[in-house]
């Protein structure tokens, strides 16, 4: 079993899976979408990786404010965790993705990706950022116990 980690955004969902043994994330891919309220595409996109990489449950990055608010991103991707459940079965944990964003930019500026060309990367490397925020702390949960 692998976990999924999204990044959701206006017109885009970066997508991350983790390794077979759940140490990793690696960004996969960016769906897109041409209007903010079309998801069906999205959903189904979402379904096929699923399937393909044998996904056990889902963690979705949920962008609140630097003050710990909750804005209007935040109810739209509550929504789109509750369609995904729905959708898909699997369970979708939310992880606070407060500087993701900015750490992918940062870490694009640091390999050298022109400016211009980040914005192709930028939801798949938040992805991944998600993902592997919350493979550490399952991982130091389960060093914790022994």
């Amino acid at each position: 079993m692998r976990i999924m980690g999204l990044d959701f955004g206006a017109k885009t969902v970066g997508v991350a899976i983790s390794d077979p043994l759940l140490i990793t994330a690696q960004g996969i891919e960016i769906i897109r979408r041409k209007e903010e309220n079309k998801l069906r595409r999205t959903l189904a996109r979402i379904e096929e990786l699923i399937e393909v990489y044998q996904i056990g449950e889902i963690v979705l990055g949920l962008p609140k404010h630097m003050n710990d608010t909750e804005g209007t991103r935040v109810e739209l991707t509550k929504e789109f965790a509750e369609k995904l459940e729905r959708r898909t079965g699997l369970p979708v944990h939310l992880w606070d993705e407060r500087l993701t964003t900015v750490a992918a930019d940062k870490t694009m500026m640091e390999a050298g990706i022109r400016r211009e060309h980040r914005k192709e990367y930028v939801d798949k490397i938040a992805a991944t950022l998600i993902l592997q925020g919350y493979l550490d702390l399952q991982q130091r949960k389960a060093q914790e116990e022994v």
